[in-house]
């Protein structure tokens, strides 16, 4: 699991105690606060789990044994180990001998039939707990009276049935990221700027050639390629932005793994895309689709997450029109993709409508000064908006 991770929580079994389970079968997940990763059978047989789904497990702790060779047993409630509780011992009922029914005047036996009511429901108030004519004529006076209005209920909450709140703990993977992003913002000093690009040039090119990457490639075409070649474009041109602080010393990269968030039912992941320098189009979409999946799979590893020198985030994914990433530590930038929307602007002293994106850059002010931010986000504007720029490298 890497040697900085030491626990996770087991969050979810995928068999039952006493299941016949083949090798490599997957049997569980595990959460950690970096990944969440997958534990697969390592023999055919017949499995006992030791733990149960939300408890917290170390590292090299065994959570279930598999008996090779061995039947499926029925499925029991506890550990099948476990000896049947004894059967509690009940005394047998002492029969107390009935008390003599209670000795009645005619009277109370007449007034009792002409009322209904019943004497030997009644406390009497005679002598020796003997019910008297009054205490049968009081019973029958209460009995006509009508009840007094019970209160009115209070009015049904907004919410409907059930609870009004939920309580769950925070998974590993999301104390994390909570404890990174504040500890970002904490440490930096994190400041956002801003452009929008006419996407009209990557969305032209998309629609032209659509159909031939698809039947080459086996995937479509996203935008997200044209992100990645434009930012390492640009890092070429201001290379303060791959940069990172650790401790007092500045360090330069020279090297271009582009992380790329995805949003995951366990929280954002941001895998990394190695070497995109040197990649085309079709395999940076070829690895952003193969990582994405991985995550939302639970099959990334923890090397798919580590090393990247800058990260893109795509809130338009959501529909998000403008917001302001956090940097991810300990690099020095993130740039955020918004929705395209149809928006007039001027183009040559006309108004035309275009589909335009606004883009964010957050950058650490302790390392990358505004003019070199502004510069870095108007190169990745110029590169998606004439894609040629990309060929050439200008």
């Amino acid at each position: 699991m890497g040697e900085s991770i030491s626990s996770g929580v087991l969050a979810k079994w995928h068999v039952k105690n006493g299941d016949v389970v083949k090798r490599d079968q997957p049997l569980f997940e595990l959460e950690t606060d970096k990944i969440t990763s997958e534990g697969n059978a390592e023999a055919d047989g017949v499995i006992t789990l030791n733990v149960s789904e939300g408890a917290e497990v170390k590292i090299g702790q065994v959570v279930a044994l598999i008996e090779a060779a061995a039947k499926a047993a029925p499925a029991a409630e506890g550990p099948p180990d476990a000896s049947p509780a004894p059967k509690a011992q009940v005394a047998p009922e002492s029969k107390a001998p009935p008390s003599p029914a209670p000795v009645q005047s005619p009277a109370v036996r007449r007034i009792a039939e002409e009322t209904g009511v019943n004497p030997a429901g009644l406390a009497g108030s005679g002598k020796a707990g003997r019910v008297t004519k009054g205490d049968v004529i009081a019973a029958a006076e209460t009995a006509a009276r009508p009840a007094p209005a019970a209160p009115a209920a209070p009015p049904a909450p907004a919410q409907g049935p059930g609870e009004r709140q939920t309580r769950r703990k925070l998974t590993p993977l999301r104390q994390k990221l909570a404890e990174r992003l504040v500890a970002a913002q904490n440490s930096a000093a994190l400041l956002t700027t801003f452009n929008e690009a006419d996407m009209s040039a990557v969305i032209a090119i998309r629609s032209k050639y659509q159909e031939d990457f698809v039947r080459r490639n086996g995937l479509k075409l996203g935008f997200m390629p044209f992100f990645v070649k434009a930012v390492v474009h640009a890092l070429k041109d201001v290379p303060v932005v791959n940069s990172q602080i650790e401790g007092d010393t500045l360090v330069q990269n020279h090297y271009y793994d582009i992380g790329v968030a995805v949003s995951t039912e366990k929280g954002l992941m941001v895998p990394v895309i190695r070497g995109c320098d040197g990649l085309g189009m079709a395999a940076i979409e070829k690895a952003i689709a193969d990582a994405a999946a991985r995550a939302r799979e639970g099959r990334i590893a923890l090397a798919d997450l580590e090393g990247g020198v800058f990260t893109i985030t795509n809130g338009g994914t959501f529909g998000s029109l403008l917001s302001t990433p956090i940097v991810n530590p300990p690099q020095s930038a993130i740039l955020g993709m918004h929705a395209i929307n149809e928006r007039p602007v001027a183009v040559g002293g006309q108004v035309a409508i275009r589909p335009m994106m606004y883009l964010a850059l957050t950058y650490d002010h302790r390392i990358v000064d505004g003019r070199e931010a502004v510069t870095f986000l108007v190169k990745v504007k110029q590169a998606i908006e004439d894609p040629s720029r990309l060929l050439i490298g200008i």
